[in-house]
């Protein structure tokens, strides 16, 4: 049966239903609202021991303490909260952008849109693969099949039937398909009867959630240390609290320390950076036209060694135009040609080429051929408008051929036209030995160049029963049609890039094996390997196939089900994989690959729900791109855990040292809480901004199994807070003998502590060797740096607030040696970082 163009709806008609019944979407869980997440901070363990501290200072009758400390604990939960809002908004878009979409007739043109748009009346095109995204009344219909599993449970694929133009009675079941229903073959146009909650999966109460967000290996690995630190902090918070209330017998003192101490261990800031660090590294790549569909993917991407890549349309522009034709031995190049130049004996080829292909196609070599046909058969009796559809043999694993059964106005018998590989062609049309040997050298010279090439048959039936497979029909076969579909100009670079990335790139294809290799040469990937064909993959036991993988970069004529074995066989070699895929049958490749990738413009719904990257412009560039914001968002993890770790220390040395040294207390939560100002930004905001650092793409990927947490990140941080440490507590003892009293030294201790943290940052901004320091500047460190000098420079020179501080007024003495034990604290946190530089 034929598609006729119908119009569908134009967008103003659209939108104002869509005004009217609202969107098409189901009923699902709430996301957390303001008040929920605000809730969620609050009970942090961190201001649950800032309100203890609060109350300890009202038991003291501190009580301007206690309200100081009450605004900074507001300041402080403000900032969390906008932080935690950031990374709520990055990733409800990405569920917005991850939701189903729908192939419809809008202003007369197909275009995509996203499910949650469609209204009643829509014009539906559905294709295999495709999640049908509401309830649709069947128009047209070819070989369709649906799972309704998700409504039903039963999992056999249901047979559906178009209804009759003239039927007016209301529509059986067989000939509508239900919301969130799968189409597993065939092809369908159908008219929207029914969305969101008025759908068949609406009235039974589905909820549909977003993509759950599922905590990663990093995630889970940061919890543990959390947890250990914390239990750690509690211990000896504890022993400081009695400590002090033994040798002093200060209880309420000892308490305060003890809790002072506790809020210095505990790493609260780390659960806080991975959150935002993955999800605004999900949203970077968003903007990227790269959907990260889950977030785990984000953290391996810096791991990928093997990238496993389509041809078509991911190197290739998948734009693909007919160049030659060629029959009984003689060619015929397309291009530059004037119209009348072609020979009649060409005509057949092309002619029965479009017969065999949709009217209206989608698919691009369909489309191609289409426009071939109208420009050089246009005013030609080959050109068969009036003839009519009376059935066709989709393309199957089994067969890879295609054939459309027509019915001629002047004609009893039926003429049926076939293309698809010429193998399969050949085998259709039964040819000896030698006329078979003779095509197979014509296709081996077309792929050779690079052209895709198909062949053409036809055959003519007697009106009757059709037969039930296309291996019945009487084939002739007609010539051959080579198409080009050219690599993309930015290709050659970014797989250059990959390569000194030490990233091995895999093309996969269904094309012939001459085809193959003259695109993998165009687009710079290594052939000295060979090709590896799917007849020689059956043929190879897992061994000798992990073997092969060593050398081989071209793997041809792939079935969809034979990624699966290559993902599996790359993987046991100990490969990071990203799989690329746009079918039905790629998902569970997709989902067996360490990191699955969907085409966003030409895949199927399975293959994007079973992905965790979708390329929304199907384009190899935007793949090279996740693997460099991959590596990225690692580097930039593991400079923020090294200052968190450094900053730290520094915190837990004041706390512990006045009670060994028998000195009066020098930090106090207020203190504290002020250097929060400082080290949760920077944590979140400054490292999760600096860019890739100079030469990370030369460099050969991480180890999968790299920890966030390894020896070497935790002795790098301990030993610039050992150096940030000394250099506060000669601040103080430098500052209490200059000033007189211990308050000059807290305050030199202080001023030491926060210019210190600043240049710790900066020091930490850049770990790369090749690189003396950072190469850009930080917009976020930048504001950082000015509002901490800024809020220092307040608490010193305001009375009433320095007198909260119990810092003392700060001579120009006290000052100059404060500044230089700051810039020695940054030169030997800057020395430990060129120390790592020099390290292999």
């Amino acid at each position: 049966m034929s598609m006729p163009a119908h119009e569908g709806l134009s967008t103003q008609e659209a939108q104002a239903r869509l005004r009217r019944d609202g969107p098409n979407e189901l009923p699902s869980a709430a996301r957390a609202g303001a008040v929920q997440l605000l809730w969620e901070v609050v009970r942090e363990p961190m201001f649950l021991l800032l309100v203890a501290c609060g109350a300890i200072y009202l038991a003291l009758g501190d009580r301007h303490e206690a309200l100081m400390l009450l605004g900074f604990v507001l300041v402080v939960i403000a900032m969390t909260f906008v932080q935690k809002r950031r990374s709520q908004a990055a990733l409800d878009a990405l569920r917005d952008l991850s939701s189903p979409r729908a192939l419809v007739m809008r202003d007369g043109e197909p275009v995509r849109v996203p499910g949650k748009t469609l209204v009643v009346g829509d014009l539906v095109l559905l294709a295999e693969g495709d999640r049908v995204p509401a309830d649709v009344e069947l128009l047209q219909a070819g070989y369709l099949t649906v799972d309704e599993s998700l409504l039903t449970g039963e999992s056999q694929p249901v047979l559906k039937q178009a209804r009759e133009a003239t039927d007016t009675a209301p529509a059986a079941p067989h000939q509508l398909c239900f919301s969130g229903s799968l189409v597993t073959q065939g092809t369908a146009q159908g008219r929207v009867v029914a969305t969101g909650p008025r759908s068949a999966l609406g009235r039974i109460g589905a909820a549909l959630g977003g993509t759950a967000m599922e905590d990663t290996p990093i995630q889970r690995e940061t919890a543990q240390v959390v947890r250990r630190m914390a239990v750690a902090g509690a211990a000896i918070a504890l022993l400081l609290a009695l400590g002090w209330a033994v040798s002093r017998g200060d209880w309420l003192t000892g308490l305060l320390a003890g809790l002072t101490l506790a809020m210095a261990i505990l790493p609260e800031e780390l659960p806080v950076v991975l959150t935002i660090f993955l999800g605004l590294g999900a949203w970077r790549l968003s903007r990227e036209q790269v959907l990260t569909r889950r977030i785990p993917a984000v953290e391996l991407l810096g791991a990928t060694t093997v990238l496993c890549v389509d041809k078509t349309g991911t190197l290739t522009r998948n734009q693909m135009e007919v160049r030659r034709l060629w029959v009984d031995g003689a060619g015929f190049e397309l291009a530059g040609q004037p119209i009348d130049a072609m020979s009649h004996a060409f005509h057949p080829v092309l002619e029965y080429a479009v017969l065999s292909s949709h009217r209206h196609a989608f698919d691009p070599m369909e489309a191609a051929i289409g426009a071939a046909g109208r420009h050089w058969l246009q005013g030609s009796e080959h050109l068969h408008a009036e003839w009519t559809l009376v059935s066709d043999y989709p393309l199957s694993r089994e067969m890879l051929a295609m054939s459309r059964v027509w019915r001629s106005a002047d004609r009893r018998e039926l003429l049926v036209a076939a293309k698809g590989a010429p193998e399969a062609i050949v085998d259709l049309c039964h040819l000896p030995p030698a006329r078979r040997q003779q095509i197979a050298d014509q296709v081996a010279a077309l792929a050779a160049d690079g052209l895709r090439v198909l062949g053409v048959a036809r055959a003519v039936f007697a009106a009757g029963a059709l037969p039930a497979i296309q291996h019945d029909f009487d084939f002739e076969f007609v010539g051959l049609v080579a198409l080009e579909d050219p690599v993309r100009p930015d290709v050659p670079a970014a797989i250059a890039e990959c390569r000194a990335a030490g990233i091995r790139v895999a093309m996969i294809t269904g094309d012939h094996p001459a085809t193959a290799l003259a695109i993998a040469r165009q687009a710079g990937l290594d052939v000295a390997g060979g090709h590896l064909t799917g007849t020689e993959l059956d043929a190879l036991d897992d061994a000798a196939l992990t073997g092969r993988l060593r050398d081989i970069q071209v793997f041809c004529r792939v079935r969809p089900e034979q990624k699966l074995r290559l993902v599996r066989a790359l993987r046991a070699r100990g490969d990071v994989v990203a799989m690329t895929g746009d079918g039905v049958n790629d998902a569970p490749a997709l989902k067996a690959a360490h990191i699955g990738v969907a085409m966003g413009g030409r895949g199927t719904d399975v293959a994007r729900e079973a992905a965790d990257l979708v390329l929304l412009n199907d384009d190899f560039r935007s793949l090279v791109t996740t693997i460099r914001y991959g590596r990225r968002v690692f580097a930039n993890l593991r400079k923020a855990i090294a200052f968190v770790l450094a900053a730290h220390l520094p915190i837990i040395g004041l706390a512990l040292v006045p009670l060994l040294m028998g000195w009066p207390l020098i930090l106090m939560p207020a203190h504290i809480l002020f250097l929060q100002l400082v080290i949760d930004p920077a944590c979140s905001i400054v490292f999760e901004a600096e860019p890739l650092e100079p030469g990370a793409m030369s460099q050969p990927p991480r180890r999968s199994d790299a920890r966030l947490f390894d020896a070497a990140l935790v002795r790098m941080g301990l030993l610039q807070g050992a150096g940030l440490l000394a250099a506060v507590l000669a601040g103080y003892v430098l500052g209490e003998h200059v000033g007189g009293d211990a308050d000059a030294g807290r305050t030199a201790a202080f001023i030491v502590l926060v210019l210190g943290n600043l240049g710790l940052i900066q020091a930490n901004r850049s770990w790369a060797s090749s690189a003396a320091g950072p190469r850009t500047v930080n917009a976020a460190f930048r504001g950082i740096a000015l509002g901490t000098v800024v809020l220092l420079a307040l608490a010193l020179g305001v009375p009433e607030v320095a007198a909260l501080f119990k810092f003392a007024a700060p001579s120009g003495p006290l000052l100059g040696m404060a500044a230089a034990l700051s810039l020695l604290a940054w030169a030997w946190c800057t020395a430990v970082v060129a120390r790592r530089r020099r390290q292999p």
